[in-house]
């Protein structure tokens, strides 16, 4: 009896397209790339110190980057701490000579000399806020000096930013149904949010962290019975929250908010089977770590006796009813308000945003099922609510004290949450819906770039009561590194670039490179 012969085997060829890193990988470092371009642009863009409470935040961080957690200072309310930094780093509280006065011009500024390193004693009002942020944003100030450390710090702030904003862009693609969390992401990232992540300032983290929270946890709980698809997800949601924790005063609440928004829009029984997954057990206690941690920083810190203001003559119950009347006042800080206040973006830019919210946030609110639309309503009625109770509380020891871009971890959560609602209605995609969908991301896109321009014409030529763009092109007083032109031409290419991938997210029949349409996987 013979044995059967077998047949000559092939040798097995690698498959191309396991040989590619995953889409979802792909799509990632392309978010991640253009975000870090628009925060390094508005990092350029800005003259040193004309974000609010920069100087504040500079020298926090680089006392910080040396050691010193905490300064000096004694008991009373508002009173600076003292920190030992670089005398260029000290020198920053001098670089404000325009705030407030829109019709001066960026070259008041004395600059830096970065030969200035020797110890000098400086105070901030931010010597007692969580260190966590300022360790990262510091380090460039430890090794270079002078202004190229000022802006490699911003450079650097806007990076750790656009990583988590980047998680939660991703994160509205990875949706089943994502064509409506995407397009409200496009809302949701305003000119304003933009331009915090390019400065030094802890408020860009927590809109970012807070927002990477929410997105991510609603993934996570929409997926809670495939979650080994979502382990990435997962894992952003415990290191956003553990970040989060441990950024600002106010951060533990728009973690809270975050957390309970999402999980009143999915059925509670889902809850049962996130416990059981070790990745999930781990991410929460890591959550609860970083959480304590944050609060007893708060406590021992006494973070909150550094609010600086002047006491007010109003009753709490005044400045409530005040602040209530002011709510669309302050909304314009959700879109831009650059500068120190002092510095609004064009009028047609407030209206188209008015537009694109108000459409949304209407369409949000109007959909039958009660469950998805919860996140959104709890969240709306914090951002109602959140700035009266607590202005009302601090008005007779520090006045009027609320800016709006403090409420923008709420107010960009929220209308992902819009989004989010409307998932399950049925995008428009007929040719009329098409063309509409184009002229909006378009119209975004030049609101976005027109918000830059005009940041580029107040300080090099300042604003003034009459029309003076003519004047950009021979009489500019100041330039921004690499010069005002080629800034706004990259800006431009930037938001171009980042309008036709926006524009593939909501064609209909157009999947993700590398990707079939509604594919939820996600990186693993």
């Amino acid at each position: 009896m013979s044995l059967p012969l077998r047949k000559a085997q092939r040798p097995r060829q690698a498959n191309p397209a396991q040989s590619k890193p995953p889409a979802p990988v792909l799509r990632f470092c392309m978010i991640f790339l253009i975000l870090s371009m628009f925060s390094t642009l508005w990092s350029l863009a800005s003259p040193l110190m004309s974000v609010p409470d920069e100087p504040a935040h500079t020298i926090k961080a680089a006392a910080v980057a040396r050691g010193q957690f905490l300064g000096t200072s004694g008991q009373t309310q508002g009173e600076q701490l003292q920190v030992v930094v670089p005398k260029y780093i000290a020198d920053t509280q001098s670089l404000t000579c325009f705030a407030f006065k829109v019709i001066v011009t960026a070259d008041c500024s004395p600059g830096l000399d970065s030969a200035d390193r020797q110890p000098t004693t400086a105070g901030t009002s931010a010597g007692n806020y969580n260190p966590l942020y300022y360790l990262v944003v510091g380090l460039p100030s430890t090794i270079l000096s002078g202004e190229p450390a000022i802006y490699a710090m911003r450079i650097l702030s806007g990076l750790l930013c656009s990583l988590f904003l980047a998680a939660t862009l991703l994160a509205t693609t990875q949706f089943a149904n994502r064509r409506w969390p995407v397009a409200a992401a496009g809302i949701a990232v305003t000119p304003m949010v933009l331009y915090l992540c390019g400065s030094i300032n802890p408020n860009a983290l927590e809109i970012v962290t807070t927002s990477a929270v929410f997105v991510n946890l609603c993934l996570v709980l929409e997926n809670v019975r495939e979650l080994s698809r979502f382990r990435f997800n997962i894992v952003v949601v415990g290191v956003a929250a553990a970040v989060l924790a441990n950024t600002r005063a106010l951060s533990l609440l728009w973690l809270a908010l975050a957390v309970i928004a999402a999980l009143l829009m999915f059925p509670p029984r889902d809850l049962l089977l996130l416990v059981k997954n070790k990745l999930v057990l781990a991410m929460a206690t890591l959550i609860a770590v970083a959480a304590a941690l944050g609060l007893l920083w708060l406590k021992t810190a006494n973070t909150l006796a550094s609010l600086l203001g002047t006491p007010g003559t109003v009753t709490p119950e005044q400045a409530f009813g005040t602040m209530v009347e002011r709510t669309f006042d302050i909304a314009a800080s959700y879109v831009a308000q650059l500068g120190w206040l002092d510095t609004n973006g064009p009028t047609g830019v407030y209206f188209w945003w008015s537009c694109l919210t108000g459409a949304l946030m209407v369409a949000a609110v109007s959909v039958r099922p009660w469950r998805p639309r919860l996140g959104f309503i709890v969240l709306l009625a914090a951002a109602i609510a959140i700035p009266p109770i607590l202005q009302a509380q601090v008005v007779t020891e520090l006045g009027y004290i609320w800016q709006g871009r403090y409420l923008l971890p709420v107010i960009v959560p929220m209308l992902l949450a819009a989004g989010l609602a409307l998932r399950f209605l049925r995008f428009p995609d007929s040719l009329f819906a098409r063309r509409i969908t184009m002229w909006a991301i378009g119209l975004t896109a030049a609101a976005h770039t027109a918000v830059f321009a005009n940041a580029l014409r107040r300080y090099g030529v300042g604003i003034s009561t009459e029309a003076n763009w003519a004047d950009m092109f021979g009489a500019t007083k100041w330039e921004p590194p690499l010069g005002w032109l080629p800034l706004a031409l990259a800006y431009l290419a930037v938001t171009a670039v980042a309008g036709v991938l926006l524009y593939r997210q909501l064609s209909p029949g157009q999947a993700p490179a590398g990707e079939p349409i509604n594919d939820g996987s996600s990186l693993s």
